[in-house]
C-alpha cells in the first residue's frame, strides 16, 4: 500500500449499515437492504482477502457517546440483526462515526484515507440516493475517483437510486459497476 499522500490504494467504504431499521422509510429500505447484504458481505471477504482498508461509516443513531463497539451491538439486539450480522466489523476494519450524510462532513475521513494513500474509494451501503450520492460528491470534489457497485447499495426509493446512480457516473466521473468488478488488487 502505499505511504501518506500517495495515492494509488483503494478502499472500500461501507455507509450505515450498522443500522437498527427502526428509522422512519426502514420498511421502504429493507428490501433493498436484504438483497445488497449477501453482495457486499462477499465484497466486504475480498477486499479484506486483498488488504484493502475496510472502512465502516456510520450514524451515530443521535447517541453523542457512541462509539462503534456501542453502535454494533445496539443493532445486533434489534429485530433486524441479520441485515447487521454478515457485515459485522473484524478487528483490522476502521470506523468513522459520521454526523450527516456524507462520510466527510464533520469527520477525519479526507486524513484517513490521505493517510493510507486512498485514491480511489469503493462507496457501498445506503442509502444510495442520500448518503452515497452525497459521500460520492464530496469524494470527487477531493479528486478521489469513486466507484459504485450498484449490487452493494440499497436505496428507498428506485427511481431516485437509478438518478443518483446516473448523476454520479455523469456528473463525477464515478464508476458504475457490479460488485464482482470491483478489483482491490489495483486501481484504475
Amino acid at each position: 500500500m502505499p505511504g501518506p499522500g500517495q495515492s494509488d490504494g483503494s478502499a472500500l467504504v461501507v455507509i450505515d449499515m450498522i443500522n437498527t431499521y427502526d428509522h422512519e422509510d426502514a420498511e421502504l429500505l429493507l428490501p433493498s437492504a436484504e438483497r445488497a447484504v449477501p453482495v457486499l458481505a462477499e465484497l466486504i471477504s475480498r477486499a479484506r482477502a486483498a488488504d484493502a482498508p475496510v472502512i465502516y461509516a456510520n450514524d451515530n443513531f443521535g447517541l453523542w457517546r457512541s462509539h462503534h463497539g456501542e453502535l454494533v451491538d445496539t443493532a445486533l439486539s434489534r429485530p433486524h440483526a441479520g441485515l447487521v450480522e454478515p457485515l459485522r466489523p473484524d478487528g483490522d476494519s476502521l470506523f468513522v462515526v459520521k454526523t450527516r450524510h456524507s462520510i466527510f462532513y464533520d469527520t477525519p475521513m479526507a486524513y484517513l484515507l490521505w493517510e493510507l494513500g486512498v485514491g480511489t474509494v469503493v462507496l457501498t451501503g445506503q442509502v444510495t440516493e442520500q448518503c452515497v450520492l452525497y459521500s460520492a460528491l464530496d469524494a470527487h470534489i477531493r479528486h478521489l475517483d469513486v466507484t459504485v457497485p450498484t449490487d452493494a447499495v440499497a436505496s428507498i426509493h428506485p427511481h431516485l437510486e437509478a438518478a443518483a446512480l446516473e448523476m454520479m457516473e455523469r456528473n463525477m466521473g464515478a464508476r458504475i459497476v457490479r460488485a464482482k468488478e470491483v478489483d482491490f488488487r489495483g486501481t484504475r
